[in-house]
């Protein structure tokens, strides 16, 4: 393993797809999202082939769409799995648009099928 790739990596097609989903949300184009982002269109072009940004256009998309950098830097000795549904979890109760009672719906339908689905899941 090379010294740049030790501690971990940006997973820039997990960023794009944040990315869209906010674009999606908000009912834009991708020309908007590069307008109000204030970066260029090449820029997310770049994101869509699984390109990495720079970084003035990865904090411009982060304050953009109101994500966590960190959450797309994956890490290689991170524990994936339950890492993963505790990231989960918290989002879901952060999310005024549910009830306690459907976050925990919508908690447990994930874990389910996210045990089923993952290829290195928990037994």
């Amino acid at each position: 393993m090379s010294e740049r790739n030790a501690a971990g990596r940006f997973d820039a097609a997990a960023f794009h797809a944040a990315l869209d989903r906010t674009r999606q949300e908000r009912g834009l184009l991708w020309k908007d999202v590069a307008k109000q982002a204030g970066v260029s269109a090449s820029t997310l072009t770049r994101l869509a082939q699984g390109r990495r940004p720079d970084v003035d256009g990865l904090a411009a998309l982060v304050s953009w769409a109101n994500l966590s950098a960190d959450d797309f830097v994956r890490r290689n000795d991170e524990p994936q799995t339950a890492d993963t549904l505790a990231k989960v979890a918290t989002h879901l109760r952060g999310d005024r648009n549910l009830t306690p009672e459907a976050a925990d719906a919508l908690e447990a339908l994930i874990a389910v099928a996210y045990k089923q689905l993952a290829t290195s899941g928990p037994e």
